[in-house]
């Protein structure tokens, strides 16, 4: 934070191997994939802190973090003049010859990082998920009540309950009475009991607090050493856990439309989803408030230029793409050629995708240096597609980094 506000340290947990979302992590982490065309996913964590003044913050990272490194170290400079800075920090084994056991243990593995800054306060959050918060107002929140922790919670289905840490809040809507991870049958809120509170995986610690926490859970031998599995519980038992509504925080430039929009995007079904928010003519989620930005690095690329006849409707295309097809509903990646005579529709190509020409590509997710030959066909022939490519339970049909096209 900015001198006279509170010492507040920022950590990103970015270590997640994100199985759920192969083939697009089959060569790189979660937070580094690509989303909205231009952007990482870790670029809307850190975006959001940067914006809320939190501007000393740590990356913890684990697997296959080779461009989400070069991506934080060629992006996110700050001026080390004023002694702020955005670092990655791998896993560094300073416990001992073992990798991160859970988000618990990657942080007791880096508590180095919290004793050489000396917050106040620590500020949690996760690394792979779309949406705008402001977090000084859930900070605030927390040093009034005086809490141990504060935990972000948002209304999700309960159906959905399965995915999410669950939050019951207390009877004074402020404590949390209980905290259970993946619940398979939670109930629901006493006001819609169709819904619960789901941690968005977001915290905000008193430094003493975080660390007791996890000395505490590091000596339990029986412990998954997981903030949600782990410290959450933990803490709620003791009776310093206290709940922050995420429908309660706004950003300036929000419209009525995207406030308290927030899309956890592990899932192929739910990246490609989250991807549709973004392309209509009111989007669900909107790229281009300039009051609260979502910073990337931009590549030194020409305007993207229509060629021959192409067109493009409803969709998102980046600076380098040459359209002289026909793309809609979509959102192209940098460097996409679409040439003559080829459709895309309702698809998500990454970087340097190329559409040959008369091919067609539909519901599709396109890693980058993906070759479509001219002809060829996605999204047209369901079996054929679920025997060459993978298709997830929504019917996305994914093709990894580079993956050759039958």
């Amino acid at each position: 934070m900015r001198r006279g506000g509170p010492s507040v340290l920022g950590i990103v947990l970015a270590g997640g191997e994100g199985k759920r979302l192969m083939p697009l992590t089959a060569d790189r982490a979660k937070p580094a994939v690509t989303f909205g065309g231009t952007y990482r996913l870790v670029d809307f964590v850190l975006s959001n802190l940067v914006n809320a003044d939190i501007l000393r913050i740590c990356v913890l990272t684990q697997y296959k973090s080779h461009s989400l490194d070069r991506h934080i170290t060629t992006t996110w400079r700050m001026s080390s003049l004023l002694g702020n800075y955005v670092t990655p920090v791998p896993a560094q084994q300073r416990l001992g010859p073992r990798w991160y056991l859970g988000s618990a243990d990657a942080i007791l593995q880096s508590l180095n990082l919290i004793y050489d800054e000396r917050p106040e306060y620590v500020v949690v959050f996760g690394a792979d998920h779309v949406y705008r918060m402001d977090p000084r107002q859930m900070l605030a929140q927390h040093i009034e009540s005086g809490a141990g922790v504060t935990v972000a919670g948002i209304r999700v289905p309960r159906a959905q309950s399965a995915s999410f840490g669950v939050i019951t809040p207390g009877s004074d809507g402020s404590t949390v009475e209980r905290f259970l991870e993946k619940p398979a049958d939670p109930p629901g809120l006493p006001d819609d009991p169709d819904c619960v509170l789901a941690s968005m995986g977001n915290y905000v610690f008193t430094t003493k607090a975080l660390i007791e926490a996890l000395q505490r859970d590091a000596e339990d031998e029986d412990s998954v050493h997981d903030m949600g599995g782990s410290i959450l519980p933990r803490l709620t038992a003791r009776g310093e856990a206290h709940l922050y509504d995420f429908g309660d925080n706004h950003v300036p430039g929000e419209t009525s439309r995207d406030q308290g929009y927030w899309r956890d995007v592990g899932t192929l079904d739910a990246y490609y989803d989250a991807h549709m928010d973004l392309i209509a003519e009111r989007p669900a989620f909107n790229l281009y408030n300039r009051s609260w930005p979502i910073y990337t690095h931009s590549n030194q690329l020409s305007p993207a230029r229509f060629n021959a006849g192409g067109i493009a409707g409803e969709s998102i295309i980046s600076a380098g793409c040459l359209i002289r097809g026909q793309v809609t509903r979509s959102v192209l990646s940098p460097g996409v050629v679409v040439d003559p005579g080829a459709v895309v529709q309702g698809s998500v190509l990454h970087d340097n995708v190329h559409v040959g020409r008369g091919a067609v590509v539909r519901g599709a997710v396109l890693d980058k240096n993906v070759e479509v030959p001219p002809g060829a066909t996605i999204g047209v022939n369901p079996v054929r597609d679920a025997e060459l490519y993978t298709v997830s339970q929504g019917g996305v049909i994914a093709l990894g980094k580079g993956q050759r096209v039958s």
